[in-house]
């Protein structure tokens, strides 16, 4: 899901700075970090394993909106005032995830300029990648349409 340019974002000496505020916690397969409508007070950042953000719809169906590697943040949205996650979270192998509390992290993002814009351009380009992926989709799918049309 994210993009060459995102992954050259190094943030283990701001890991290594935030102290008191960020915790590490492990999960095992198939269990959640958040569920869809729990509440968003802290982004999450993947030191080991494989990350799904799913969505359930109202009406009951799951869709899978992406899989996140090692080094990668997500539930980010209690940033912009999100009071609620969106969407899943759940290992889908063993895990080791930093949680940064929300306070924390606006803290260290307002005292740390050069963090704050370097993790500004991860969400950007991660972003610019997504929204490509979403783009490709429509075709993509057209396309197997098409393609199953004519064999």
């Amino acid at each position: 899901m994210a993009s060459r340019t995102a992954q050259r974002f190094d943030p283990q000496p701001f890991l290594a700075s935030v102290g008191n505020g960020r915790t590490i916690v492990k999960y095992q397969r198939g269990h959640p970090i958040f569920r869809q409508g729990d509440a968003a007070d802290a982004v999450f950042y993947i030191h080991k394993g494989k990350v799904q953000i799913t969505v359930l719809s109202e009406q009951g169906k799951e869709g899978v909106i992406g899989i996140l590697d090692p080094g990668e943040f997500f539930g980010e949205g209690c940033l912009a005032g999100q009071p609620l996650h969106m969407a899943t979270a759940s290992a889908t192998s063993e895990c080791a995830i930093a949680r940064i509390e929300k306070d924390t992290m606006i803290r260290k993002l307002r005292d740390e300029p050069v963090f704050s814009q370097q993790f500004m351009e991860y969400l950007l380009s991660r972003n610019v990648q997504i929204e490509a992926n979403l783009v490709d989709q429509p075709f993509n799918s057209s396309e197997k349409r098409l393609a199953r049309i004519l064999l």
